[in-house]
């Protein structure tokens, strides 16, 4: 079982940062885009940003200019820095990974909650 195993997140209030990391076993992360997708209540999974083996990053209109997303690759970690938090940001968190093509990878999630 391959495990993407995810850290940060946690409670923040309006406009305040936070940083959420993922660690991918080396054989995946060199060869994946890798990506964060969240999960709010009642809501559907949704890509937030994502940055492929080679470094070009996507990162959703919702979020453009708020977060951003980086990757190690020496430390096989794909980080998210998300600033100027709203609370609808308030989501499960989780860290993607897709190699070659068609091997998806999910981790288990993190919530990141944003108060008003």
């Amino acid at each position: 079982q391959v495990q993407l195993v995810e850290s940060g997140g946690g409670l923040v209030q309006t406009g305040g940062s936070l940083t959420v990391s993922c660690e991918a076993p080396g054989s995946i992360f060199d060869v994946a885009t890798m990506g964060w997708y969240r999960q709010a209540p009642g809501k559907q999974r949704e890509v937030v940003a994502t940055i492929t083996r080679g470094g070009s990053p996507y990162v959703a209109n919702s979020v453009k200019g708020r977060f951003a997303i980086s990757r190690d690759n020496a430390k096989n970690t794909v980080t998210l820095q998300m600033n100027s938090l709203k609370p609808e940001d308030t989501a499960v968190y989780y860290c993607h990974a897709v190699a070659q093509g068609i091997h998806v990878y999910w981790g288990q999630g993190t919530q990141v909650t944003v108060s008003s």
